[in-house]
C-alpha cells in the first residue's frame, strides 16, 4: 500500500521537481552572470530580488487558494466546474496584481530612504522598473501552473518552466554581454530577458488551454462558467492566508536583506548568492510539497482522511531524503561556491561561512514546507497566518537583529536566526495538521 503511495506521489512530483530545477538554473545562471559582469551589480540584484521574491511569492501563495479547490473538484469528477474555477481565480489574482503593483510602485519611489548603499540606486532603478512590468504574468502564470498542478498534469508545467528559463538565460548571455550585435546592458539587460521569457510562458499556458484537445472539457466550463460571488470568495478565503503564510516566511529572507545592506556591498553580494545556493533546496523540497498537497486534496475530496495522513507522512520521508541528498554536498563544496558566482574572494569566504547556518536550517525547512502544504491540501489555511507570525516576526527577523547587530555577528548572525523560524513553523503546521486529520477519523 505505501510502495503505491510513493509511486504515485514521485510520479506527481518528480516533474514539478524538475520544472522548479529549471528556476534553480536560472537563479544560478543570473547570479553567475551578473556577477562576473559586475560585484556592484551584483549587490544591486541582490537588493532588488529580494524585494521582487517577496512579491512574487506572496501572489504565488494567493494562487495556491485554487489548488485544493481544482484538486477536490478533479477527485469528485467535476472537470467542468474545475474550468469555471480557473475563470473566478483568474478574475481574483487579477484583481491582486493591482494591489501588487500599487505597493511595488510605493516602494519604487521610495528606494533612496532604505538605507542602501548611494552607488547601487542607478543599478536598482531600472532593473525595478523592468521586474515591476513583469509582474502581471508572473502571476496569470501561477493561476494556469496551479490549475494544471490541480488536475495532476504536471508534466505541462514543467516544459512549461524549463523551456521559458532556457530562453531567459540565452537572453542573458545576450544582453548582459551584448552579444549577437545587442548593446551590453548588465544588469538592465537579465531585466529584460526575464521580462520576455515572463510573457512568452504566459503566451505557451493560453495556448494549450485555449487549443487543445486535452483541456477541452475544462474549456467548456471556462467558456460557460461565470464569475461567481460563491467561488470569488472562497478564492479569496483559502488564498489570502497562504499569500500571508508564504509572505511572512520570504519576508524573513527578504526584509533580512535590508539589514544585509546596512553592513554594505560585500555582504549584500554574499547575501545574494546564498539565497541562490538555498533555492537549489528550496524549490526542490518545495515541488515535492506541492505535489503532497495536490494528492491530499485529491484524496479529501474523495474524504478518505486515512490516505490524507498517510500522503502527508510519505512526502515527509521524500523530502527528508532529498535533504540528505543536497545539503551534505552543499557543505562539502563551501569553499568552491563562491568562486563560481564571482571573482571576489572576501565575498567567496563569506558565502563558505554562511554555509553553516544553512545547513542546520534544512530540517526545519522541509518540516514547514511539507505540513504547510498539507495543510493547504485540506484547505485548513486560516491558521498558518498565525504560526507564520510568530516563527518569522516574532522569532526569526527580531533574532537576526539580535545575532546580527546587538552581539555583533554580522551577516552571519541574521542567518543564524533562519534555523529557530523555519524550525519552529515547521513544528506548529505539523501539529495543526495531526490535531486536524485525528480529529476527522
Amino acid at each position: 500500500m505505501n510502495q503505491s503511495h510513493y509511486r504515485s506521489l514521485l510520479t506527481l512530483g518528480i516533474p514539478i521537481v524538475i520544472g522548479q530545477i529549471g528556476v534553480i538554473i536560472l537563479g544560478f545562471a543570473d547570479t553567475l552572470m551578473i556577477g562576473h559582469h559586475s560585484t556592484t551589480e551584483l549587490a544591486a540584484a541582490s537588493f532588488v530580488n529580494n524585494m521582487f521574491v517577496l512579491a512574487i511569492i506572496f501572489s504565488t501563495g494567493f494562487s495556491y487558494g485554487l489548488t485544493p479547490i481544482v484538486g477536490s473538484l478533479f477527485g469528485q469528477g467535476e472537470l467542468s466546474k474545475a474550468g469555471n474555477a480557473l475563470k473566478n481565480s483568474l478574475a481574483a489574482n487579477t484583481l491582486l496584481l493591482l494591489l501588487v503593483c500599487l505597493i511595488m510602485g510605493i516602494l519604487y519611489f521610495n528606494l533612496d530612504r532604505l538605507g542602501q548603499p548611494e552607488e547601487l540606486l542607478p543599478y536598482m532603478r531600472p532593473y525595478f522598473l523592468i521586474l515591476l512590468a513583469s509582474m502581471p504574468f508572473v502571476i496569470w502564470f501561477n493561476v494556469f501552473k496551479q490549475f494544471s498542478d490541480g488536475i495532476t498534469d504536471t508534466q505541462l508545467s514543467m516544459w512549461i518552466l524549463l523551456s521559458g528559463n532556457i530562453f531567459n538565460i540565452i537572453g542573458n548571455y545576450i544582453l548582459i554581454y551584448g552579444k549577437c550585435g545587442m548593446p551590453e546592458l548588465g544588469l538592465t539587460g537579465a531585466g529584460i530577458a526575464t521580462l520576455s521569457a515572463r510573457i512568452l510562458m504566459v503566451v505557451a499556458y493560453l495556448i494549450f488551454f485555449f487549443r487543445t484537445s486535452r483541456y477541452r472539457i475544462y474549456r467548456e466550463g471556462y467558456h460557460h462558467g461565470k464569475v461567481n460571488k460563491h467561488d470569488f470568495i472562497q478564492l479569496n478565503k483559502l488564498g489570502w492566508p497562504v499569500a500571508a503564510q508564504m509572505g511572512m516566511e520570504t519576508a524573513a529572507f527578504s526584509l533580512s536583506v535590508i539589514m544585509v545592506g546596512w553592513i554594505g556591498s560585500i555582504a549584500l553580494a554574499s547575501h545574494q548568492i546564498m539565497l541562490t545556493i538555498s533555492q537549489v533546496c528550496f524549490m526542490m523540497y518545495y515541488g515535492m510539497g506541492a505535489a503532497v498537497s495536490v494528492r491530499i486534496s485529491n484524496f479529501c475530496g474523495q474524504h478518505d482522511i486515512a490516505n490524507v495522513r498517510r500522503t502527508a507522512n510519505i512526502g515527509f520521508h521524500i523530502i527528508l531524503c532529498m535533504i540528505v541528498a543536497t545539503a551534505i554536498p552543499i557543505f562539502l563544496l563551501r569553499h568552491h561556491l563562491g568562486p563560481w558566482f564571482t571573482d571576489s574572494e572576501t565575498v567567496s569566504v563569506m558565502v563558505a561561512q554562511l554555509i553553516i547556518p544553512f545547513v542546520i536550517y534544512q530540517f526545519g525547512d522541509g518540516l514547514q514546507i511539507n505540513f504547510a502544504n498539507a495543510l493547504r491540501g485540506i484547505a485548513d489555511v486560516r491558521p498558518m497566518m498565525l504560526f507564520s507570525f510568530i516563527a518569522y516576526f516574532i522569532i526569526c527577523i527580531p533574532l537576526g537583529y539580535i545575532f546580527g547587530f546587538v552581539f555583533d555577528w554580522g551577516i552571519i548572525g541574521i542567518w543564524m536566526a533562519f534555523p529557530f523560524g523555519l524550525t519552529s513553523a515547521g513544528i506548529m503546521y505539523y501539529l495543526r495538521f495531526r490535531y486536524k486529520t485525528m480529529k476527522s477519523i
